[in-house]
C-alpha cells in the first residue's frame, strides 16, 4: 500500500536539519507514551537530588532488574554521579497530584540544592537503603546499582539496578501479582513536556497460538 496524499515523510536528513528542540520534541515523540519516574538519590556529601526520567523499562524479573537511560555524562549529571558513587537510588511514579514539581525537578539546580526542597516534595526513607523515596509517591522502587554500560553512539549511559523493596499500598497489587498503576495514579508523559493519565482498556489471557484471546476478568 502506498502513503496517502495526507501523510508527510520526514527523512532522516529534514529531521537532522530541524531546529534543536524542535527536533528534541520530535524525536521523543516517536517511542509513544512513556512511564514518568522521580529517581531520587543522596550525594556523598548528603545532599538529596530528585530528577524526572521517561526512560525507566523493564529488564528481567529474576533476578528482578530494571533499567533507565541517563543523558551523556558530558556536563555535570548530579543523579547519575550520585548512583556512581553510592550504588542506591529510588524510582518514584510520578501522580497527577505532583505532576508540576515533578516537572519542576527537570529545571537546573545547583549541586548544593535539594530538589525535594526546591520543589516542596517529601523525602521518606527505608531501612534497606540510604536514598530518599518521594513520599507522595504512590508506587516506589528501591534499587541497587549493578552495571553501567556506555552506549558509543551518543554516549548515553545505561543504568541496571536490582530491585531490592517496593514500597505501595496493598490494594495496588492483584493475586496474580498485577500492579493496578492506574488506580495508584500513576500518569504517562509523552515528548519532553507532555503528561497524561491513562484509562486501561483491557486485560487479556496468555496468548496461545489457535485460540481466541480472552479477556481477563477482575
Amino acid at each position: 500500500m502506498s502513503l496517502t496524499n495526507s501523510e508527510c515523510v520526514y527523512s532522516s536528513e529534514s529531521i537532522q536539519h530541524m531546529e534543536k528542540f524542535e527536533r528534541a520534541n520530535f524525536v521523543n515523540s516517536l517511542s509513544g507514551f512513556k512511564s514518568a519516574n522521580l529517581i531520587g538519590t543522596k550525594s556523598k556529601n548528603g545532599i538529596t537530588n530528585l530528577a524526572i526520567v521517561s526512560s525507566v523499562f523493564h529488564v528481567g524479573a529474576n533476578p528482578p532488574l530494571i533499567g533507565m537511560l541517563m543523558r551523556p555524562h558530558t556536563v555535570a549529571r548530579d543523579t547519575l554521579q550520585n548512583i556512581k558513587d553510592t550504588g542506591y537510588f529510588t524510582i518514584n511514579h510520578v501522580n497527577a497530584d505532583i505532576v508540576k514539581e515533578a516537572h519542576l525537578s527537570s529545571a537546573r539546580f545547583d549541586s548544593d540544592k535539594s530538589e525535594f526542597e526546591a520543589t516542596g516534595l517529601t523525602e521518606q526513607y527505608s531501612t534497606r537503603l540510604e536514598a530518599p523515596y518521594v513520599s507522595q509517591s504512590h508506587i516506589k522502587i528501591g534499587v541497587k546499582l549493578k552495571d553501567i554500560q556506555l552506549i558509543e553512539l551518543n554516549k548515553t549511559e545505561l543504568v541496571i539496578g536490582e530491585i531490592v523493596e517496593v514500597v505501595t499500598a496493598n490494594n495496588y497489587k492483584a493475586d496474580d501479582g498485577y500492579i493496578n498503576i492506574e488506580a495508584a495514579g500513576s500518569i504517562a508523559v509523552s515528548s519532553l513536556d507532555g503528561y497524561h493519565t491513562t484509562s486501561r482498556i483491557a486485560r487479556f489471557a496468555y496468548a496461545k497460538a489457535g485460540e481466541e484471546v480472552r479477556e481477563l476478568e477482575e
